[in-house]
């Protein structure tokens, strides 16, 4: 980005990530609720101070956690309010009046199911307590929850949130990216004597990839989430499969990359005198681990890529990466059985080597992931109509008798 300072770049970036629109989003819908409470309510009144209150609890980063957790949000606040009234009007303010509300409250949000906002009942009461002790507010506090509610829901179905896509194509991207660099050490270390320590610094590289693959799951799960009833994505079932099952085959290859360095591991310490691999197979191998870059960087490519174009362009690059990887793979076969029959030991070891290797290029393979991007498209489709069959049996019923309807002539 040429002629921006990297401060500025860095403040766009910000502001594109979750966290930054959930700020910009829920100080603006709280802002909007104040006022409309403000305008909605009679004079004279205390500040509106519930409606602000829960509107930021309503509004969330995507409009499917909004519609699901702002039913129970509102639940929460309204009975955090109508309990805290109740104890104004009867007992008023104290130390253990502040006990008993929060015990009550925290009693009955359990009662009423809020699920995981149970602690906002003894919030909202606590608040109420301690801006109004005067029942004849209560009415007005409902009603500005309400004023709240309305403007938190109305906010993010009036002005769609944004889609985490493109945040969780990065995050898979950067994942494809490290895998294909682990890929390239490997290749780089396996000429000549390998230290056993540089080996066993490879295979604990290969197990932080778990923590990566953790962080990379959460973003999708946002992505999915944004996708979920939302207006700006037509076709929302299929990238969510394609993402989900694009990832589920990164974590295959990452654990059995790690498998693959453990193998290389071994070797290093059986052969701490010699080389890793004869120079012929050692060289083989080092071309293969560059192909199989390639070929994971490409799979990462092409199922975080959205234009049709683009998207033939990374898969062409994936199918020449694993006819290559194959290639190479069948010449490193033949070359270590030359290699274990002048030098059996650790014959195990080259048998489980390339194992690895296949199940890698079989879980990348294009076909196969064609197959299981329509098997999960099936499933799915099989979970709607064991949850819904009602509605499933009318849209067939809806269908068949437009097909069958006779057409008037004229």
């Amino acid at each position: 980005m040429p002629g921006v300072s990297a401060p500025v770049v860095k403040l766009v970036q910000r502001t594109t990530e979750p966290a930054a629109a959930q700020v910009l989003r829920s100080t603006t819908a709280a802002v909007i609720s104040f006022v409309v409470a403000e305008w909605a309510l009679p004079d004279p009144h205390p500040a509106p101070l519930t409606a602000p209150l829960t509107a930021l609890l309503v509004v969330q980063v995507t409009l499917y956690a909004t519609l699901t957790t702002g039913i129970r949000r509102v639940n929460a606040v309204v009975v955090g309010v109508l309990i805290a009234s109740g104890f104004s009007s009867l007992v008023g303010l104290s130390w253990w009046s502040l006990g008993l509300t929060i015990f009550t409250s925290l009693l009955i949000g359990r009662l009423v199911r809020v699920n995981e906002f149970v602690p906002e009942v003894a919030i909202s009461a606590m608040l109420v307590l301690g801006v109004s002790q005067v029942a004849d507010t209560a009415l007005e506090r409902v009603y500005e929850t309400l004023i709240g509610a309305g403007v938190g829901l109305l906010f993010n179905l009036l002005f769609a949130p944004p889609v985490w896509v493109q945040t969780a194509g990065a995050s898979i991207g950067g994942l494809g990216k490290r895998m294909g660099r682990m890929f390239q050490a490997l290749g780089e270390e396996i000429e000549g004597n390998q230290p056993v320590g540089e080996a066993a610094a490879r295979l604990h590289q290969a197990r932080r990839l778990d923590h990566d693959i953790v962080e990379v799951d959460a973003s999708l799960r946002q992505a999915e989430e944004s996708l979920t009833l939302n207006p700006r994505v037509r076709q929302r079932v299929l990238h969510r499969v394609v993402l989900r099952t694009g990832l589920d085959t990164l974590e295959i290859c990452a654990v059995v990359l790690r498998v693959l360095t453990r193998t290389l591991t071994d070797l290093a310490k059986a052969r701490t005198e010699e080389e890793l691999f004869p120079q012929d197979v050692a060289v083989s191998l080092r071309e293969l681990f560059g192909h199989m870059s390639d070929a994971v960087e490409g799979f990462a490519v092409m199922i975080t890529t959205p234009i049709a174009a683009s998207g033939e362009e990374a898969e062409e690059r994936l199918a020449e990466a694993l006819v290559r990887s194959r290639e190479t793979r069948d010449r490193v076969a033949d070359l270590l059985l030359e290699d274990v029959q002048e030098h059996p030991r650790q014959w195990q070891l080259h048998g489980a080597l390339l194992a690895e290797v296949d199940r890698i290029l079989d879980e990348l393979d294009i076909d196969k992931r064609t197959e299981r991007i329509f098997e999960e498209l099936d499933r799915r489709s099989a979970q709607l109509h064991e949850r819904h069959p009602r509605l499933q049996a009318a849209l067939r019923r809806l269908r068949g008798a437009t097909r069958s309807r006779p057409r008037t002539e004229g």
